[in-house]
């Protein structure tokens, strides 16, 4: 029963700590929104949050990379 209790805990904290650039990164600039046009130098990614979500919880990556709080602000 404790092991479950604990499995229980450290699933809920995964959640809670999930898509570390979005939760920490302060607001997203429309920079971090629009896609780069043809010709335009692509954004850099913030290398902390990107390890953060793969070692914390992957899929929280899709939420990072979504609303575009895993791109460097300009």
């Amino acid at each position: 029963m404790k092991k479950i209790k604990t499995g229980i805990a450290i699933g809920f904290a995964l959640l809670m700590f999930s898509s570390c650039a979005t939760l920490f990164g302060g607001p997203v600039t429309e920079h971090q929104k629009r896609k780069p046009k043809p010709g335009e130098s692509q954004r850099d990614v913030r290398v902390v949050a990107l390890i953060a979500d793969i070692v914390l919880f992957a899929p929280a990556l899709i939420v990072d990379f979504a609303t575009g709080a895993i791109y460097k602000p300009k």
